[in-house]
């Protein structure tokens, strides 16, 4: 199975890095496209077995998949650049760009023939640099073997999750706006234990490590946040009194309305 990333920057750069270090698509099968020298330098430095080219025609040529890595403004031209050249017999075309529908996918690749396009859109977090991402998927046009295709390969960087496009959006700022939302408890986190006189490194190390065990605590036991809280807080005790001094400043409400406001 063949690969073209047309757009090497983080996300591009980090799944051609990812995959090309798993078991689904070889690395000599990997191709990157991008503009940017300093890019493709970058991305043939980490590992020479990837292809690299500034032509995007030549680049799919040979592709299974097309992974449209590219900001959403220049999606319909990256689109119009290609289009001639696709196959939509054999080739399928995966989109990374936020807010582009699959709508507005079908008309940029609209052309003479009757044969639909199969379509994903992909919305990866930067977690996926690390292989650690929460990937939503939605697929139109695609067989249950395509689906199944594109699952397990992303599956190599994280964990994927099939959704249905209206949840797409609300994917993107729970999971991939939220990856940042998470930076910024942490973040206060550590700023608050350099106020309680941890120096910056040890804050940082306590908080991280912290954050990191709650997450596995929920992953491996499969209970509910508010079971675990109930453990270590003890009527009175300290705990309580800082998550009712969280709630009075509005945590909940504010992680709500910080995601409301992204989807």
């Amino acid at each position: 199975m063949k690969l073209t990333i047309i757009g090497a920057g983080n996300i591009g750069g980090a799944i051609a890095r990812g995959l090309a270090g798993g078991t689904s698509i070889k690395a000599s099968d990997i191709t990157c496209t991008d503009p940017s020298p300093k890019r493709l330098e970058h991305i043939q430095s980490i590992n020479p077995s990837i292809r690299t080219t500034s032509d995007n025609c030549d680049a799919i040529k040979n592709a299974d998949i097309i992974l449209i890595a590219v900001k959403p403004w220049l999606v319909e031209n990256v689109i119009n650049e290609i289009k001639t050249n696709l196959n939509f017999e054999k080739q399928i075309i995966v989109s990374i760009a936020a807010g582009i529908t699959f709508q507005q996918l079908e008309t940029f690749l609209e052309k003479d023939t009757e044969t639909k396009p199969v379509i994903f859109r992909l919305i990866p977090n930067t977690a996926i640099d690390v292989k650690c991402s929460m990937t939503f998927i939605s697929a139109q046009n695609a067989t249950q073997e395509q689906i199944d295709l594109i699952l397990k390969t992303f599956n190599e960087l994280g964990l994927t999750m099939l959704l249905e496009e209206r949840l797409i959006g609300p994917g993107t700022a729970l999971g991939s706006s939220g990856i940042a939302f998470a930076f910024r408890y942490i973040r206060a986190a550590i700023e608050g234990g350099i106020e309680l006189g941890f120096p910056p490194e040890q804050a940082t190390e306590i908080v991280l490590q912290t954050f990191k065990g709650a997450v596995e605590l929920l992953q491996t036991k499969g209970t509910h946040p508010e079971q675990e809280i109930d453990k270590v807080t003890t009527p009175g005790g300290i705990t309580i009194k800082g998550l009712n001094a969280m709630e009075h400043a509005g945590f909940t409400s504010a992680v709500i309305k910080g995601l409301l406001a992204s989807k």
